[in-house]
């Protein structure tokens, strides 16, 4: 099937690993101009390596700092398809994360979406065309204990895609949202092993409840990525305001 992306540029932010790598992947097998980012400059040079025949262009900043954040819209303000995926808000209780933690890891996760969909709409509503997806997470629908940080980012994320794409179709611009259950990457093994290290004491029994997720298994970051693909393409040009839950079902199952 033609996505009819070939051409389109694309911005995907944090993409040097898991998701974000994997978006890069599946949007250059599309054709597309990919600009993909990371704080890592040599990070990011071996994730442009890996996607070498693409067109990749890459910026190396930190998105939680606004000024960071100003320097890539300066760089790149036209781009057709805006990704946000970079954060990593870590797991832990109301009592486990100080103030000064909680803001600085929001800065980048929830702030930092929050200040590129206000740079990037603005400039896409001028032009009366662009997509902007939210890589959010299932942690925003059910909030935890144990990740209260997280499900609180998540869930601020979820209404702002919400009601800016509700709006944004005003203008020809389609905002949307993907939240992924658990998915195979680096830093959700960091998470799994700190929650058994708590639970259990050990966190070599991190994989120990694989088996009882949905398939049996965590998702994978490229079943992510090319739902991101193909919602973000023109085959899927009524969707705006949502929020796609792709957790398996897992919601359902308690």
């Amino acid at each position: 099937m033609d996505l009819k992306l070939k051409g389109k540029s694309v911005l995907i932010t944090g993409a040097s690993k898991g998701i974000g790598l994997a978006c890069a992947e599946s949007f250059a097998a599309e054709g597309a101009k990919v600009i993909i980012t990371g704080r890592d400059e040599a990070r990011l040079a071996a994730a442009a390596e890996t996607l070498k025949g693409a067109d990749i262009v890459t910026f190396a900043g930190d998105l939680s700092l606004s000024a960071d954040r100003e320097k890539l819209f300066a760089a790149h303000p036209a781009v057709d398809i805006l990704v946000n995926n970079a954060g990593a808000i870590p797991g832990g209780s109301i009592f486990d994360i100080d103030l000064t933690r909680w803001l600085e890891v929001w800065q980048l996760k929830v702030f930092g979406y929050i200040h590129l969909t206000q740079l990037y709409l603005e400039a896409m509503r001028e032009r009366k065309s662009g997509v902007i997806v939210n890589i959010i997470g299932m942690a925003g629908q059910e909030p935890r204990w144990d990740y209260v940080c997280g499900g609180m980012g998540n869930a601020a994320l979820i209404a702002m895609t919400r009601a800016t794409g509700g709006k944004s179709v005003d203008w020809g611009v389609r905002i949307f949202g993907i939240n992924p259950s658990p998915t195979r990457t680096d830093r959700i093994e960091t998470l799994l092993r700190a929650k058994a290290k708590a639970n259990s004491g050990d966190s070599e029994n991190w994989q120990d409840g694989l088996a009882a997720l949905p398939f049996g298994r965590l998702a994978e970051a490229s079943e992510i990525a090319d739902l991101a693909v193909m919602l973000a393409s023109p085959k899927a040009s009524y969707i705006s305001g949502t929020v796609i839950d792709a957790d398996g079902g897992q919601s359902y199952t308690g």
